[in-house]
């Protein structure tokens, strides 16, 4: 079994002495510098190297510079997606975005992480679990979304929360470790501004 089917499998796998994971991952980082270097105004350029980036793009997106990931191809976004400034996708694993998903500046996806005995990190092996997020999510700014975790929809999670479980529908969430602070109800529709 190769390094790249334990990393899709969900085993320890080595992604440091791998030449097809080291390529894949050059190969997307190439795309991304590419993508930060561009013009801000060069929309129709960015939206190209996206496309070529990402595994799967369901309609309208904007994603601000910089944006960086491992290789892409494991990265699904849905319609009118929306990420903005320092963006990262560690897509070791799949990461899917639904519909109407707006991610704040400065948030991190983190599906890679290492073995807690150090013997085994120090081989510099790791696992990578997928991250799920559903339609109609909010995610504030400074947000890192760990392994395995699945965020449902009609979501909002609080600026610089970890999120380390998952989290329901219907909720707002909020700081280290992230936790549920109340149901969205429609109440909200009638307010401007809420800091609970």
């Amino acid at each position: 079994m190769t390094e790249k089917e334990k990393m899709m499998r969900q085993m320890l796998y080595d992604a440091n002495n791998d030449k097809e994971l080291i390529r894949e991952r050059c190969a997307a980082k190439d795309l991304c510098y590419d993508f930060n270097r561009m013009r801000p105004s060069d929309f129709v350029g960015q939206q190209k190297i996206i496309r070529q980036l990402l595994g799967k793009i369901s309609g309208d997106f904007c994603i601000v510079p910089p944006f960086w990931c491992d290789y892409g191809y494991n990265i699904e976004i849905g319609d009118n997606f929306f990420a903005n400034h320092n963006t990262v996708i560690l897509d070791c694993a799949k990461v899917k975005f639904g519909n109407n998903v707006f991610i704040a500046p400065d948030c991190g996806f983190h599906t890679a992480g290492h073995p807690i005995d150090a013997q085994r990190r120090n081989k510099g092996l790791e696992y990578a679990y997928p991250i799920t997020v559903g339609d109609d999510v909010w995610i504030g700014a400074g947000v890192q979304v760990m392994p395995g975790v699945t965020i449902g929809s009609n979501v909002v999670i609080g600026g610089g929360s970890v999120v380390v479980k998952d989290i329901p529908s219907n909720v707002v969430a909020v700081g280290n470790p992230c936790r549920v602070v109340r149901t969205i109800t429609d109440e909200d529709k009638l307010k401007s501004w809420d800091r609970t």
